[in-house]
């Protein structure tokens, strides 16, 4: 009987690391190509881990072709990875919890405070910490995306260009601002953004600029329309197998989580900043026009994401308690700016500074 090559790696691995040795070479994963962000932060992590060790502890970084981002979970219980990067939205029955920050996506102005509410929000949320404990796993922290935006075929200047519309939604919150000024939204994964938009099956999606490069919408889509619309945030960077961290000395906990902390806001800085830049390059390279819209249409879509985020404080205690997050976390992010490595000192302050690394994740 032959083996998969993905288990027949993981084998390999596994017979080349003893546990006393596993605490001090971990092996992680991103979960993406090259390309994604997950894996330029996942590369400075090893970086840093090495740096707050002195050397001690390292990092073996295992690439898609042995663990997707939806192989995550089950690579993390299995032992085949001690660290990963988990996406949350994706396990919705798993995280339900957890992802109530998700469905308060429409909020999302800042990256960085998005990024830092959702670490403070979930390391302080009892529910969102079982669900993790539940699973085995250790959250260390999250990023987040750049605003979304109108990627179109068809122009969208005012409110009424947006009547009957086909726009691929990537969740809840993107559906109800679509469905709110006539628009229909379409589940569809982001992977066939391009053949929708290609084939005339949607007229736009709502989506990250980064995509423009990342599935080459670029070569179909013909409008960029900057009403923002909201971030993906909902992430856990730095997931780490609770056997491998309950096995870890607490000075070893501390050193991990030094490094995911420096690490975390890299992700963001890339996600967030970094790609955007570089697809609006692109952008403006192809000759798509990039529309500013309305003062009507983004004065509405700001109102209807606040009215949309007090509906869902309203019906949950822990949307409230996210919103308050993000709140704080924008006051911080307007005095400090975007630095990663200020924002990563001020969440260590804010956050981390007030966990019990002999208890958190136990």
């Amino acid at each position: 009987m032959k083996l998969s090559r993905s288990l027949m790696i993981g084998a390999a691995l596994a017979m080349c690391t003893t546990t006393a040795a596993m605490s001090q070479n971990l092996r992680g994963a991103g979960g993406a190509s090259q390309a994604h962000p997950s894996t330029y932060m996942y590369e400075r992590f090893a970086t840093y881990l090495e740096e707050e060790s002195g050397g001690s502890m390292s990092l073996s970084l295992i690439g898609p072709e042995v663990v997707t981002l939806t192989q995550v979970p089950d690579a993390l219980q299995s032992e085949l990875i001690n660290i990963g990067n988990l996406l949350p939205l994706f396990f919705a029955s798993d995280f339900p919890r957890t992802n109530v920050a998700g469905d308060m996506a429409l909020i999302g102005r800042l990256s960085h405070a998005m990024a830092l509410a959702m670490t403070e929000f979930v390391v302080n949320c009892e529910p969102c910490q079982e669900e993790f404990s539940n699973k085995g796993m250790v959250f260390l922290g999250a990023g987040a995306s750049d605003p979304y935006v109108l990627i179109t075929t068809t122009p969208v200047r005012t409110a009424e260009d947006l009547q009957g519309l086909r726009l691929r939604s990537g969740g809840a919150p993107f559906s109800r601002w679509a469905e709110n000024f006539g628009a229909t939204p379409v589940n569809m994964p982001v992977g066939e953004q391009f053949e929708g938009l290609n084939q005339g099956t949607i007229d736009g999606t709502m989506s990250s600029i980064v995509d423009m490069l990342s599935f080459r919408l670029v070569d179909v889509a013909r409008y960029v329309t900057d009403v923002p619309l909201g971030t993906y945030h909902v992430t856990s960077n730095f997931t780490v197998n609770q056997s491998t961290w309950g096995g870890m000395s607490e000075d070893d906990r501390a050193t991990l989580l030094r490094a995911a902390n420096r690490a975390n806001p890299t992700l963001t800085d890339r996600w967030g900043f970094q790609l955007p830049e570089a697809a609006r390059n692109a952008v403006a390279e192809a000759g798509i026009e990039v529309i500013t819209p309305d003062e009507a249409l983004l004065e509405a879509s700001n109102a209807f994401a606040a009215s949309d985020a007090e509906s869902r404080i309203s019906a949950d205690e822990l949307a409230g308690d996210f919103a308050a997050m993000v709140e704080k976390w924008t006051t911080i992010v307007e005095e400090l700016g975007d630095d990663p490595v200020a924002l990563s000192e001020r969440a260590m302050e804010e956050i981390w500074a007030n966990v019990d690394l002999s208890t958190y994740g136990i």
